[in-house]
């Protein structure tokens, strides 16, 4: 009997040491686990690949109604989307230190951006790597380092100065429309043919005036728009993003600025020659 009492007992020391021992490196193993927000990586999803997260895994959000380089993402907005910013953030592997900017809320708070978006958390984010906020109604994207466009909703204003919707008609009304990663406004000719540009000179010598979106390829595109919609042809040896059978441009005199339409009105208002594109543009 005694044997017995010696043998459970030694089990039982057994035991109490391995869960000891196990618990000791769980304790270790989250003590080692960072908990302050340092900055921002690349985070692989099952989902969405690779997405822009803080160094903890939650995912940032880019807000479409923030056409120009401003948030207009403010009051109840907020609080659902609460504004990510850290002051010198630590870059992570695969983004670029260049890409990341500050701009000032009209609350006075300071927000990061990426690429001209300002970023957001979403509050219905819990776990590292949630994405439960991206294509929130149509209006919101995950961020991601590889998108070859994005895509904007606000009033388009033309060159004119008059408001137009996106089918070149006068209107006092929001568009979504689609933008280059950096938000700079594209645009489609209406005299162009399925996948064949039409208006760039064998020269370039036009090019200037509405430049090609020139890409390598087509990389990520924002769930709210279809990727197998989106592809490229070769233009006198210059690789053009097509999106719809429409090739696709950019306007000189928008002068890379976010939120810039003007072409919506170029060059005669009302003509819709130049217009945007959207998940509504009609397959040409």
């Amino acid at each position: 009997m005694n044997i017995k009492r010696s043998g459970y007992y030694l089990i039982a020391l057994f035991m109490a040491a391995f869960f000891l021992s196990t618990s000791c490196k769980k304790n270790k193993s989250q003590a080692n686990m960072p908990t302050v927000v340092t900055g921002l990586q690349l985070t692989n999803t099952a989902k969405l690949g690779a997405v822009i997260t803080d160094n903890l895994g939650k995912s940032v959000y880019f807000f479409s109604k923030d056409a120009a380089a401003t948030s207009v993402c403010t009051g109840t907005c907020a609080v659902t989307w609460p504004p990510f910013y850290k002051e010198n953030p630590t870059i992570g592997t695969g983004l670029a230190a260049t890409d990341f900017g500050v701009i000032t809320r009209t609350d006075g708070a300071k927000q990061t951006t990426y690429k001209g978006w300002p970023l957001y958390y979403y509050s219905l984010d819990v776990n590292a790597g949630d994405t439960n906020g991206d294509a929130f109604v149509n209006l919101w994207a995950v961020g991601k380092a590889d998108y070859t466009v994005m895509f904007a909703n606000a009033q388009l204003v033309g060159l004119d100065g008059v408001q137009y919707n996106d089918q070149g008609v006068a209107a006092t009304v929001s568009s979504q429309y689609i933008t280059d990663p950096a938000g700079h406004t594209l645009y489609m000719f209406s005299k162009d043919t399925h996948n064949t540009n039409t208006f760039t000179k064998a020269d370039l010598s036009n090019d200037t005036v509405w430049p090609m979106d020139q890409v390598m390829a087509v990389g990520s595109i924002p769930t709210v728009l279809d990727k197998t919609q989106f592809t490229t042809i070769n233009v006198f040896g210059k690789t053009q993003l097509v999106y719809k059978g429409h090739p696709l441009y950019l306007l000189g005199q928008d002068a890379l600025t976010r939120g810039s339409t003007k072409g919506v009105s170029f060059p005669i208002p009302g003509a819709a020659i130049w217009k945007v594109t959207n998940s509504t543009t009609v397959v040409l």
